[in-house]
This record gives structure tokens, C-alpha cells and sequence, in this order.
């Protein structure tokens, strides 16, 4: 078992190939059909490296202004002025600014229903190692096809999920893991990929009845209640309200697209995992720390993070596996600020600043 490299019953996880039809923008223009013939020559890495952190969105409608006063829609209960970052937004049609908070307050509260635990003993036949490799070949499907980050983490999600109520075999893995991001791309992307597309990047290993079998097994099995909370939409509302640069975000990102390759923090909400990763990134990039802002938003204190944030920092420091570079490798390019290789922030300066926030709170 501690020899099991990237196997599936054709001997290997193949490296994720490019999408037969690529778009330069897919936040920007709206998806092609995709072919599901192979692409022709070697893979692309990426069909161009233009906006794929998500920072553009079309707009459809721009603040509309009502010709006669309607009565405003209010949130469960008042937001202090102070603490309001929704209003620059009152009338746009696309942000409902006036839903945001009690919306991300319910996905709070969707968590409750989706708290894992270590579930690998539940799974002899296979064991942390190989989770990760699947993660980080994932990771690859979603680079390669140009999906939303919202995709992949839905994916890992579904993954961990059905594999604590299921057990299975290892030749199986794989199948999973492709068929989770199938289900977590039909959920989040206007445009998906076929499963012709999932059969492509796992080399033919896997039959289509097969898919749609796994498919309907993983459905079944976590009661076709797919909405999990995902930490990457917590992520971007924490930055909002932190108002951090995108470089700022995307080094949060990094942090928290590292964590889902650790079978140890499966267990941990998302919105605390997502909180935790801004506060390292804000500490990293000298920007302060946890301010009343986001503790009013996020719900969480210094005292409730300190402890997971120094779990990052030591992942940072000392990663699980080496030899898993996809996350790092995706997050050393130019597009994603290069923030992969940004010097970690000294232990010393961290715990000044964790130690100083939890006096004062």
C-alpha cells in the first residue's frame, strides 16, 4: 500500500488532458459545445492564461432604479453601518445585496448538516495517500478544463462524502473522483463537460455505463442533497468584506486549495477553513489581522482560528507529500500572481499577531 503510486487498472492516473474546445475567457463569453473527440497533438496545459481567477463577470443589467419607492427588503436584522459592504451594490439585479448577508448566514447554518470526520478506517483498501493523489489529479481536470473553482471544490466535497458512507475498492477511485466532478460540474458550470470528455482524461480506463451507474450510486448516496457549502464562497465574501486585493485573495486561495489535498481537514467547516486561510494570507502580505468586520461577518474570533491557521502554516511549511505539485505548480504562474512562491510569513511574526488579536478580543 505504501507503493501505490497514481494506479488505476491500466496502471496509472493519466495526466489530465486539454478540453477538445477551448475558450480564452470562461467568465467572459459563454461555452461551445464541447466535442468528444480527443484534441489533436499534446495536451494544453491552458488554452490561454486569460482571467482564470474569476474577477470578471458580464454584466447583464446594471443598478436598476425603481420609478416608484418600494419597500426595502431587510435582512433578519439590522447590519451596523460600519459593518455594511453590501450597500455600493443597492439596486444591482445581479448582487441582491439585500439577501447577501442572510445568504451566507444559511450557508452557515448548511454546514451543520455536512460535518465529516476521518473516515479512512471506514476504507481498507485505501488509505490518506491515495486521496491526495486523486485530489491533486483533480485539481489537473479542472485546470485543464478551464472549470470554476466552485467545481472543484464541490468535487472533493462529493468525494469525501460518499467515500464516508461507502466502501470501495481502489481500482475504483478514480472513477469516483471523475465522476464527483462530473456531478459538481453539472451543478456549477453553464456549459459542463461530457462524460465523453471524463473518459478522454482518464485514458479510457473506465466504460460510459460506468459513469452513469457511479453516478447514480453517489447521487443515492449522499440522498441527492448536493449543495454542500464549499469554502471558496465564504473565501471571496471574507475578502470582500476585508477589502483585500486580488493578490491578497489569490494567496488565500492557494492556502485553501492546498488544505483539500490534507485528509486532516476534511473535518473542518468551510467557512472557518476559508476564514483561517484569509487571516494567514492578510498576516503573510503584512495587512493586519482579523478585524471586527470580519468577525461580525464570519462569526469567528481569533481564539476560534488561531489554532487551524497554525495547522496551515505548518503545511505550508512542511507538505504532506512532495511529490503532489499540481496546486503549486497552477499557483507559481503569472495569472495567479506567482503567489505559490511568496516566502512564507516567520512563525515569530505570526504568533505576534495571533497572540496580540486573542489579548485584545
Amino acid at each position: 500500500m505504501a507503493n501505490f503510486q497514481r494506479t488505476n487498472r491500466h496502471g496509472s492516473f493519466p495526466k489530465a488532458q486539454g478540453k477538445a474546445n477551448g475558450l480564452d475567457n470562461q467568465d467572459d463569453v459563454f461555452h461551445v459545445k464541447r466535442t468528444p473527440s480527443s484534441p489533436q497533438g499534446g495536451p494544453k496545459k491552458r488554452s490561454a492564461f486569460v482571467d482564470l481567477t474569476n474577477t470578471n463577470k458580464i454584466q447583464t443589467c446594471g443598478p436598476v432604479k425603481s420609478s416608484k419607492p418600494g419597500k426595502k427588503a431587510s435582512t433578519s436584522k439590522a447590519i451596523p453601518e460600519a459593518f455594511d459592504i453590501d450597500s455600493e451594490q443597492a439596486g444591482d439585479c445581479l448582487m441582491s445585496p439585500e439577501y447577501a448577508k442572510d445568504i451566507f448566514d444559511y450557508l452557515q447554518k448548511r454546514e451543520e448538516h455536512f460535518v465529516l470526520t476521518d473516515y479512512m478506517h471506514k476504507q481498507p483498501d485505501l488509505n490518506a495517500e491515495m486521496r491526495g493523489i486523486l485530489v491533486d489529479w483533480m485539481v489537473e481536470v479542472q485546470e485543464n478544463f478551464e472549470l470554476n473553482h466552485e467545481t472543484l471544490y464541490l468535487a472533493v466535497k462529493l468525494t469525501d462524502h460518499y467515500l464516508s458512507v461507502t466502501e470501495i475498492v481502489r481500482e475504483s477511485l478514480q472513477l469516483i473522483g471523475s465522476t464527483a466532478m462530473l456531478i459538481a460540474a453539472k451543478f456549477e458550470e453553464r456549459c459542463p463537460p461530457s462524460i465523453e470528455d471524463f473518459l478522454y482524461v482518464c485514458d479510457d480506463a473506465y466504460k460510459r455505463q460506468e459513469f452513469l451507474v457511479t453516478e447514480r450510486n453517489i447521487l443515492q448516496g449522499l440522498n441527492f442533497d448536493i449543495n454542500i457549502p464549499v469554502p471558496y464562497r465564504f473565501l471571496r465574501r471574507y475578502a470582500k468584506v476585508a477589502h483585500a486585493s486580488m493578490e491578497t485573495l489569490t494567496l488565500a486561495r492557494y492556502v485553501c486549495e492546498l488544505s483539500l489535498l490534507e485528509l486532516e481537514l476534511v473535518p473542518e467547516r468551510a467557512s472557518r477553513l476559508a476564514s483561517a486561510c484569509l487571516l494567514l494570507a492578510l498576516v503573510t502580505k503584512g495587512l493586519g489581522g482579523w478585524t471586527p468586520a470580519l468577525r461580525y461577518h464570519s462569526g469567528y474570533t481569533l481564539s476560534d482560528l488561531g489554532p487551524l491557521v497554525r495547522r496551515l502554516y505548518a503545511m505550508l511549511a512542511s507538505p504532506s507529500d512532495c511529490k503532489l505539485k499540481a496546486v503549486e505548480t497552477k499557483y507559481s504562474h503569472k495569472v495567479f500572481f506567482e503567489v505559490a512562491k511568496i516566502p512564507l510569513v516567520h512563525i515569530e511574526t505570526l504568533e505576534e499577531v495571533l497572540s496580540e488579536q486573542e489579548i485584545t478580543q
